[in-house]
């Protein structure tokens, strides 16, 4: 075997590992994402760029923010990106639908939200501001 596939298996083997720590590390039993670490709980104002509603929720766990559409539901997640300020998750909700999702904060109380997929056999697509309004109850 040349030195030259022998690096190849060993690259291919470290890769794999990573992809399956991503995998584990954002199927919701895992470690948190970096990005929504410092996003800080309250009442949430979703303000879509196309002028449609604005959403408002009470957001006791930032994870939250990336299955917008399928809340609750034990969905299997990839996380195709993982910065301290930007964050791509793409989940399967079996049976439910399936999104992607990227969020992007610029602060602990205003992120940048974009999302897409298809829930209960619908697309849906939002693209919209998000800015903490105050305390959940209020």
């Amino acid at each position: 075997m040349t030195k030259a596939r022998v690096l190849l298996g060993i690259f291919a083997a470290v890769a794999g590992i990573g992809v399956a720590a991503q995998l584990a590390r954002a199927d919701g039993r895992g470690a948190e994402l970096r990005m929504l670490g410092p996003i800080s709980d309250g009442r949430w104002e979703l303000r879509p760029r196309d002028g449609g509603t604005v959403q408002r929720l009470c957001l006791n766990n930032s994870g939250r923010l990336i299955q917008l559409r399928h809340p609750d539901l034990p969905c299997e997640r990839i996380v195709l990106e993982d910065s301290p300020t930007s964050a791509t998750v793409q989940y399967t909700c079996r049976g439910r639908g399936y999104g992607r999702t990227h969020i992007r904060r610029e602060t602990a109380q205003l992120i940048q939200l974009e999302t897409q997929g298809i829930a209960d056999g619908l697309p849906f697509e939002l693209n919209a501001e998000g800015r903490r309004i105050g305390d959940c109850g209020t």
